[in-house]
């Protein structure tokens, strides 16, 4: 049996871990009997130095910089995490982590989704994922890059061990509701021609600090098609497009990063061997090591990685829902759209966390919208996290808009019973 540490990203040196109060237990199970297993979740917002920001979070346009400049902008938002964003020294240990509004809808009471997890246990997770991993095992958020991004890929679990971290599995899904537009690059590069060779990449990895390595000139390109998706396993290089993607994820954030200048920004070297032992910094065959060289040259990519949306069977004329990520063994989501007037009840068979992208009305006993524009650090109604017991019972989802569909992202841990298995054709 794994313990919780095992499917979390290790503290930081000099982060103190939280350690849970009797009055804090006690919050805990009062919100989530008063909630039917339901917890309702405060905006996260997670600054990142590099890039641009593509302002469609629908965050206050004054609070891109709520951090400050030595922060960067803000460019992303993550859901249900349990794991802090790592970000750097300046970074406080709880960024990136999910906390837990009251009923009181006082701030000062609220918790951490982690410290829930920790004590409500199969309660709130189910007995699966408790004792396959100790806890909640993945988190999701929005990806919100005005430019591309660089090449790069995220280790496999067993490259991840050796520098004591877990690898990173991942997938995207583009949500219309959240593209009012494109960015300056809606294409994603992932993998290699099939043609290229080791050494023409080895070449490129030589060049790291010597020049602009073009390493995208070997890749190939997908213009992301709004309201489809891809999962991206580990060890496959990727430069993300610039469009606001919905990335499920496991608990980590470990990179290699394989482009050196991007869009005029440059890389050093430390973001190409960050996440590698200290004695293999300067072997770039131990750095090439790092790709799943069969995935990143495959030559049916796109048929064994995209994502087209799968309608559930469940689907009628009040609301529709749609398997957008699946057939893989880590993460899952769907997208659940129900019609102007409508209550529905809605049944999982997993655990999971929730974002409302469009319309408003009842979540549950929850007053639900989604969200126009947040400042930072205020609380909202569009983010819900909903334990297995909630979630197999049903949830009660009614659409109070005479006109709008309500839209709303749900993402899953690898033990929903009814994910498919398979790429829809």
């Amino acid at each position: 049996m794994k313990t919780i540490q095992q499917t979390l990203e290790p503290i930081p040196a000099g982060r103190e871990a939280r350690v849970t109060t009797h009055s804090t237990m006690n919050k805990i199970h009062e919100t989530f009997d008063q909630g039917k297993g339901i917890l309702r979740l405060i905006p996260v917002f997670v600054p990142r130095r590099f890039s641009k920001a593509g302002r469609r979070l629908r965050l206050h346009p004054d609070d891109y910089y709520a951090l400050g400049t030595k922060r960067g902008s803000i460019k992303e938002r993550w859901f249900s995490s349990v794991i802090p964003a790592m970000n750097g020294e300046m970074a406080p240990p709880d960024e990136g982590m999910s906390y837990v509004l009251p009923f009181s809808n006082k701030l000062s009471e609220k918790f951490l989704l982690k410290d829930a997890v920790s004590d409500l246990k199969d309660q709130i997770v189910g007995k699966t994922l408790m004792t396959k991993y100790g806890g909640w095992p993945m988190y999701s958020k929005f990806f919100d890059y005005l430019a591309p991004l660089f090449h790069h890929l995220h280790l496999s679990f067993e490259a991840a061990a050796r520098v004591g971290r877990l690898g990173k599995p991942e997938a995207y899904y583009f949500p219309p509701e959240m593209n009012n537009y494109p960015g300056e690059f809606p294409v994603t590069y992932f993998g290699f021609d099939p043609d290229v060779t080791r050494e023409m990449i080895r070449e490129r990895l030589l060049m790291f600090e010597n020049g602009d390595n073009r390493i995208t000139e070997l890749s190939r390109a997908y213009r992301i098609e709004l309201g489809t998706g891809w999962y991206t396993a580990p060890g496959v290089v990727h430069a993300p497009g610039s469009c606001l993607t919905y990335e499920p994820q496991w608990n980590s954030d470990v990179n290699s990063v394989y482009e050196n200048i991007t869009s005029n920004e440059v890389y050093p070297y430390e973001f190409l061997v960050e996440n590698c032992p200290p004695d293999k910094k300067q072997d770039i065959d131990y750095v090439m090591g790092l790709m799943d060289w069969e995935k990143n040259v495959d030559p049916h990519y796109k048929k064994n990685f995209f994502r087209k949306p799968i309608v559930c069977r469940h689907s009628d004329e009040k609301h529709t829902e749609k398997w957008v990520i699946y057939a893989n063994d880590y993460i899952a989501a769907k997208e659940l759209t129900i019609q102007p007037g409508q209550t529905v009840k809605v049944k999982d068979g997993a655990a999971y966390g929730c974002i409302i992208i469009q319309g408003h009305g009842k979540f549950g006993v929850y007053d639900a919208e989604a969200s126009v524009m947040l400042r930072f650090g205020q609380a909202s109604n569009d983010e819900y996290f909903v334990s297995e017991t909630a979630a197999k019972d049903g949830v009660v989802i009614s659409n109070h808009s005479q006109f709008q569909p309500m839209v709303i992202l749900k993402h899953f841990g690898p033990n929903h019973p009814d994910m498919p298995k398979n790429v829809a054709s």
